[in-house]
């Protein structure tokens, strides 16, 4: 048996130099504290440390009538939870323990019977409730209140339990830890937990504190209530709260219009006019734990006849919005470093701000779950068209874009849509990478929606049929679908949050590029402060109108000639594209991507498309046909593309650098000197970089010939391979630089099909099978070995090869840790991700000079 004891680890009375930690003993315990060492007017407190309540819980109880005696004779006692970190939650406080029908006689002596029976009946219902866990409705029925409520309640125990209510405080208390600790080691609670990124083992320490009653007769006020300095919304100086007479805990924030306000205000009765000296001191310790404990924090108090009782104080549980306008004041009072100030704010938090998102406290009727591929949320109207999505767009009527799965074709549609949901896919397939560029809210791999495109349906998960024009929400962040239009969150960029990115540019040690295929995703880059262009996807300037027949009749073509003559009409095309491209990316570097998919996604599939391309073509369309047809592969992504292509059908290339060399001049003209990177994708062998760097050589001597003026430029490959990651030595000489394409470089390692692995990859996390899925967060034990190698023998040949990422994992904080570990020089994502990933970047590179958030 333990006792509390000043110098007790495990059960020990909170003095200003008891041993406790937050580790060993909770938040809400070292909180306490240090309210204690501030000599605020906390009542009596004993805390039980993380294994004295895992003894509880498997029933090793401490010396219970010596812990009742730590606390002054007949004091009625609470208890609540102390877990390590706020948002794992816990189980709910305990209030009143102590009460019983002894001491219910003696109270209604001194603070009148109704203010004892309130004391005494919230005790019961509790300890009925969450305690014997009886059922709840037999309590919730009772409307009578003072000694008829509680005689009501003390009858329906003694019926359900069995027995008489329990009049040993001692054994009240026990009851009260036993029931918290093992509601704390139950599975669900558990489980609850995990999900919000509590380790498995993550313990609970629990508080036992002396009440302040907060209700009963006197001379002063007494009651209870809440205070913060600050807006939990938007991080505003506000003092916000509530105060109600004749309360306990947290009910004045329920007490509707019988709450005081806390501040002098307009709308009626305060805290200030009525309780004066009580409302400055508390304003005053609130301002005191503000900059002490260097946090805005959230007050819980009492007063008891004009005094004043501080029971309780937390981090305010604000918003991303509010959090990072809190850190940044902090930092600028001199309260906190700069540094402290950018660990404070998750990387993941910061993409919230970026996007529209439901409403937290918005009702959400779920109607189906998929891949969250893209963060923030969109309403609109179903269309399952990429027509259908423009035609929406040119009547201003949003729109969600449901597709089986998109491909390039559905670009223009997606760019008219708010929202993309699509029934396969995973986080790298098409619409996850092109909304996530775009900023587009999107779920993809939603299977158990059943579409039905030729009718234009797809059914709910709650067995409804949804039509085109019916209105729905998508949550790209949660990756659910809901019904209907739930109240939304405007995205919210203020001054606030660029002083804080500015903050963790100055400490991140590896460079953020943005994956930017428009001048559109130029300028979204731009804006968030992009280093440059890591990957430019040249193939989707094909599907434009005004492209498309060119392409598809150089794709027909039998002759060099005939390619070049189609090529030709591209050219001026690709070169207005670049030019834009470097004037919006001036003095940054462009990586352009040379092209990379196979020729049959350009060729159209339906029986329209295929007479539009023959009469274009002036050919039979049974010819059509039969060359799409004869150009189908078994395993295109395998197939005849990237590098092959350059090789195989190098007029091509020709024309992509010729533009690119053409628009480095052109730009070049009106601003800073333009240097172009050139990449080759889907390399596996050194010779493949030897034929198409000497065709880039001959073109870009042809225009400097040709313009009279020099330029440079850089050429390097997009390491996507396994072979290219294991021969990296041999290709890195005639190379500038490696960019890792992550996406095809996990596909090919597992042998997974990054558009259909969505399927069951969530059956595959769940059974343990991958930790995580390895197209959202980097593997950094198989595909991360590759990368590894790649480096050191990239390294080993060309020590100023410059190295980096720009698959979808560049945007991801645990891939980035790999990257930055790996010795690469800066890593490439979505134009929206990119404040993650700078903020990501900042975080470790403060956590390796030994710094943590305060």
């Amino acid at each position: 048996m333990q006792k509390p004891d000043h110098q007790n680890p495990n059960i020990t009375v909170i003095t200003a130099d008891a041993p406790m930690s937050t580790p060993t003993h909770g938040g809400r315990a070292k909180c306490l504290q240090r309210l204690v060492r501030l000599d605020l007017p906390v009542p009596r407190t004993v805390a039980l440390s993380f294994d004295a309540v895992h003894r509880i819980a498997a029933g090793r109880f401490p010396d219970m009538p010596a812990l009742v005696d730590a606390f002054e004779p007949e004091t009625l006692l609470c208890v609540r939870p102390s877990s390590e970190d706020p948002d794992w939650g816990g189980p709910g406080a305990i209030l009143n323990i102590g009460m019983n029908d002894a001491r219910y006689v003696d109270l209604a002596d001194r603070i009148g019977q109704d203010a004892a029976a309130g004391l005494y009946l919230r005790f019961v219902q509790a300890y009925a409730i969450h305690v014997a866990r009886l059922d709840p409705d037999l309590f919730d029925e009772i409307e009578d209140t003072g000694a008829a409520g509680l005689s009501a309640a003390l009858r329906a125990y003694e019926e359900e339990a069995e027995e008489t209510f329990p009049q040993d405080p001692a054994r009240q208390l026990r009851e009260v830890l036993r029931s918290m600790a093992r509601a704390w080691e139950g599975t669900s609670a558990r489980l609850l937990r995990q999900a919000k990124g509590a380790p498995v083992d993550a313990g609970l320490g629990l508080v036992v504190q002396e009440m302040a009653l907060g209700l009963g007769q006197g001379r002063g006020e007494t009651g209870s209530g809440v205070l913060q300095l600050v807006n939990s919304d938007t991080g505003q100086r506000l003092i916000t709260g509530r105060y109600l007479s004749q309360s306990q805990g947290r009910e004045a924030l329920q007490g509707g219009s019988e709450s005081l306000y806390l501040t002098r205000d307009p709308r009626g009765p305060s805290l200030e006019e009525l309780a004066p000296q009580a409302f400055a001191a508390l304003t005053s310790h609130a301002d005191l734990m503000r900059r002490r404990l260097r946090a805005e924090m959230q007050i819980e108090f009492t007063l008891q006849n004009g005094q004043l009782h501080i029971l309780d104080g937390v981090r305010v549980n604000a918003s991303s919005r509010a959090a990072l306008a809190i850190a940044v004041r902090l930092a600028e009072e001199g309260i906190i470093s700069q540094e402290d100030a950018v660990l404070r704010i998750e990387p993941r938090a910061v993409s919230e701000l970026l996007h529209r998102q439901v409403a937290p406290e918005a009702r959400r009727e779920v109607i189906g779950r998929g891949v969250a591929a893209s963060p923030g949320a969109a309403t609109g109207r179903l269309v399952f068209s990429s027509s259908e999505a423009q035609a929406s767009a040119a009547r201003n009527e949003p729109c969600i874009l449901v597709r089986r799965e998109t491909s390039p074709e559905d670009v223009r549609g997606m760019h008219a849509a708010v929202g993309v949901l699509t029934e396969r896919g995973g986080m790298t397939s098409h619409a996850a990478v092109i909304g996530r560029g775009l900023g587009l809210p999107c779920v993809v791999g939603a299977a158990r929606l059943h579409f039905n495109p030729q009718r234009k349906t797809f059914q709910g998960e709650d067995g409804q049929t949804y039509r085109e024009g019916d209105v729905i929400t998508l949550d790209g962040t949660s990756g659910q679908v809901l019904r209907g239009s739930p109240e939304m969150v405007e995205a919210a960029l203020d001054e606030a949050f660029n002083t804080l990115m500015g903050w963790a540019d100055a400490a991140r040690d590896i460079g953020v590029r943005a994956n930017a295929d428009t001048p559109a995703d130029a300028a979204t880059a731009r804006n968030f402060a992009a280093e440059g262009i890591g990957l430019c996807r040249t193939e989707h300037m094909f599907f434009e109108t005004d492209r498309i027949t060119p392409m598809r009749e150089m794709i027909f073509a039998d002759t060099v000639e005939d390619r070049q003559a189609a090529l030709a009409l591209l050219l001026p095309m690709q070169r207005n594209d670049f030019t834009e491209l470097f004037r919006i990316m001036e003095g940054l570097p462009v990586c352009i991507r040379l092209f990379d998919p196979p020729l049959h996604e350009f060729l159209p599939t339906d029986r329209a498309g295929l007479r539009d391309l023959a009469e274009a073509l002036n050919l039979p369309v049974s010819d059509v046909t039969r060359r799409v047809e004869a150009m189908g592969e078994y395993n295109p992504m395998l197939g005849l593309r990237g590098v092959r292509l350059g090789i195989t059908v190098p007029e091509i290339y020709d024309m992509q650098t010729r533009a690119i060399f053409e628009a480095t001049l052109d730009a070049s003209r009106e601003g800073a000197p333009v240097v172009p990177e050139i990449m080759l994708p889907l390399v596996s062998a050194k010779r493949e970089v030897e034929l198409v760097r000497t065709r880039i050589e001959a073109v870009a001597a042809a225009v400097r010939t040709e313009r009279g003026r020099d330029f440079t430029y850089r050429m390097g490959v997009m390491v996507e391979t396994p072979r290219a990651c294991l021969r990296a030595d041999e290709i890195a000489p005639y190379s500038h630089f490696l960019s890792f394409g992550t996406n095809d470089l996990t596909q090919m390692t597992y042998g997974l099909s990054r558009d259909d692995a969505g399927r069951f990859m969530s059956d595959y996390v769940q059974q343990g099978v991958f930790s995580e899925d390895p197209f959202h967060v980097l593997d950094v034990d198989g595909v991360g070995e590759l990368l590894a190698t790649g480096v050191q023998r990239g390294r080993s040949t060309n020590k100023t090869v410059t190295l980096s990422i720009c698959g979808e994992h560049g945007g991801n904080p645990e891939s980035i840790a790999f990257c930055r570990a790996a010795g690469m020089d800066y890593v490439s994502c979505s134009p929206f991700r990119v404040p993650v990933a700078r903020l990501a970047a900042a975080h470790l590179a403060l956590r390796d000079r030994g710094l943590t958030s305060g």
